[in-house]
């Protein structure tokens, strides 16, 4: 499958492009391939892109005044990823991101990102869809971070993206449940 492909099963799970549409977007895009633990974006950095996973898996976190890692998203295959604060105020990043695995990623610049939700209304509807999930997204991680406790959240997460336990490491998935990887090894054991 080339990219052409693989960016339309990533955009089609949201809107309906043209094929002439589709060929306007993918000329804008760079396919990159990145080693695991690649760092993508520093704290400090203004992020430039937004990234379509094609395979491999990307996370976005932060380092607390502590020196803790807090996770804040994780994206597989068919998925997106950037840090929207940073991208649309093009402004330094608190965040940080970094490829958890090897992994093939599709780029596409600020200026391209945003001539294209000018010129194509599907892709302005994409741009809105993807802000609205991300709000939503984010809403229930801090709702779930608020209310549940380690149990709980451990629970979510093996009801409803069970492969996080497959495909992160402990240290990882500790740091996106936020809790000790202690703690993690315990509720893992139960």
């Amino acid at each position: 499958m080339d990219d052409l492909e693989l960016f339309r099963n990533i955009i089609n799970q949201k809107i309906n492009l043209s094929d002439s549409e589709a060929e306007i977007i993918v000329s804008t895009l760079k396919h990159k391939s990145y080693k695991s633990n690649t760092l993508l974006l520093s704290s400090g950095e203004t992020c430039k892109y937004i990234y379509f996973v094609l395979k491999g898996c990307v996370r976005t976190y932060y380092i607390s005044s502590k020196g803790d890692e807090r996770t804040r998203r994780i994206s597989f295959e068919g998925q997106l990823n950037t840090v929207f604060t940073s991208f649309v105020a093009q402004a330094p990043s608190s965040e940080l991101m970094e490829t958890l695995e090897d992994s093939d990623i599709l780029l596409m610049g600020y200026h391209d990102f945003y001539s294209l939700v000018d010129q194509i209304p599907a892709w302005e509807t994409f741009y809105r869809k993807n802000l609205e999930e991300a709000f939503i997204y984010q809403n229930i991680k801090i709702k779930s971070l608020m209310t549940l406790s380690a149990a709980q959240r451990y629970q979510m997460v093996l009801t409803e993206t069970p492969h996080y336990l497959q495909r992160l490491s402990n240290r990882i998935l500790s740091t996106y449940l936020n809790i000790s990887q202690e703690t993690l090894s315990r509720l893992k054991s139960k």
